[in-house]
């Protein structure tokens, strides 16, 4: 068998506690026994970061990022220095390196930093000399030695970098499903396992809700062709494939079903309708590193209009300081925040071809009684903003509608 060279990433569950982390450590073994080359990437241990985050705000509600980034780092070290031991005690080798020692790069954006490069020499140094090589992910490091983290989820970006850094034959995401679902099964029991799916599906997918993978790994991915493989640590059954293209039947319309409960929408009323106004309120909220998803400008009769708008439920606070400062800059109204929110969206390539599906998704929202506040579409997705405890309704609706209990 030919030699590959395999990155492997092990989500917080899949090594949760301690015999979580030996039962990893005797999957990469099994590989390394095959004579693969292993590159491991980890996140921190189960809920280790949102327990750190409830610490920092025990202490102040309101902590520096650079600070935040310091403590947070600190799970992934833990959780590569355990998982080196678990593996030398099945007699092969290894060693752990923190984001900053294999030279991963960022930007100065605490929190929510980009990777710039990777240097990826140590890996290659130790690959060479038989050696499984464990890096910490969500991590990096500026050019001024500042430790930075690459926001929730940023573990899955770590090892797509890495396998497109190292030319890897294959990114394995290993976590506690069997793969990409047509919807959250712990919402929709008939949810099935999607075999292949393409990048944008994925990216509309992670970008609109969808937790198994974060968007920004899905745009490395796509932009420099890494095939993913998404698949359960508990497991040895194929899971999903994230490639360019994917080879599915024409009549399937809608591939998968999201939810998302962490948006709040921003109403900023009485606005004056003259050109450059609403510039101003995003220009103030882009400059401040938040990220501003729907719009909805409502048409002036009377020389005012509302404007809302959708944030991550984590920048609400801060958004909407910002948003009043701006709105009695601008003599707006008041500003009003809506936490009681949930977003739901249908995605699938094959809407690009199908018309209707618009109409029955919203005469789907109808039947159930659910209202719609925001509407949203692109190529491949139609989200729309709706009370949050109609959430769960909507998805088991459209689950059905769409055919997706049976496909």
């Amino acid at each position: 068998m030919r030699k590959r060279l395999l990155v492997q990433k092990f989500g917080g569950s899949s090594v949760a506690n301690v015999e979580r982390i030996q039962n990893v450590a005797k999957r990469i073994a099994s590989y390394r026994r095959k004579g693969h080359d292993i590159v491991v990437v980890v996140s921190a241990l189960g809920d280790t970061t949102d327990e750190l985050i409830e610490l920092a705000n025990k202490i102040n509600t309101d902590p520096s990022e650079r600070e935040m980034d310091m403590l947070l780092s600190t799970g992934e070290q833990i959780s590569v220095a355990l998982l080196a031991m678990a593996i030398h005690k099945l007699g092969f080798e290894a060693i752990s390196f923190t984001g900053a020692q294999v030279g991963i790069i960022t930007d100065t954006s605490h929190t929510k930093a980009r990777i710039i490069k990777i240097g990826a020499e140590k890996i290659k140094e130790a690959l060479k000399k038989g050696k499984i090589v464990i890096v910490a992910g969500f991590q990096g490091v500026t050019v001024d030695q500042d430790i930075t983290t690459l926001g929730r989820g940023g573990s899955d970006l770590t090892a797509v970098a890495l396998a497109k850094e190292l030319q890897a034959d294959e990114c394995e995401i290993y976590t506690d499903v069997k793969g990409i679902y047509t919807t959250d099964p712990r919402i929709e029991p008939k949810a099935k396992k999607i075999e292949h799916i393409t990048y944008d599906e994925m990216l509309e997918m992670a970008s609109l809700g969808a937790q198994v993978m974060q968007a920004r790994s899905i745009e490395v991915a796509k932009k420099f062709n890494v095939p993913i493989h998404v698949r359960s640590s508990f497991s040895n059954e194929r899971g999903t494939m994230i490639t360019k293209e994917a080879k599915v039947m024409e009549d399937v319309v809608v591939s998968g079903i999201t939810l998302n409960k962490n948006e709040a929408k921003i109403t900023v009323c009485n606005v004056p309708d003259k050109p450059g106004i609403a510039a101003k309120i995003f220009k103030e909220l882009s400059g401040n590193g938040i990220s501003v998803d729907m719009i909805v400008q409502n048409v002036s009769h009377i020389r005012q209009t509302d404007i809302s708008f959708t944030v991550n439920k984590a920048d609400i606070a801060k958004a909407i300081k910002i948003t009043k400062n701006v709105a009695r800059r601008i003599g707006s109204g008041e500003v009003i925040q809506d936490e009681d929110i949930a977003r739901v969206a249908i995605v699938g390539v094959g809407m690009k071809s199908h018309p209707g599906v618009a109409a029955t998704m919203f005469e789907t929202m109808a039947k159930n009684k659910i209202n719609i506040e925001m509407i949203s579409t692109s190529d491949i997705s139609i989200s729309c903003i709706i009370k949050k405890k109609s959430g769960e309704l909507a998805i088991k609706a459209l689950h059905e509608k769409f055919g997706l209990n049976k496909k």
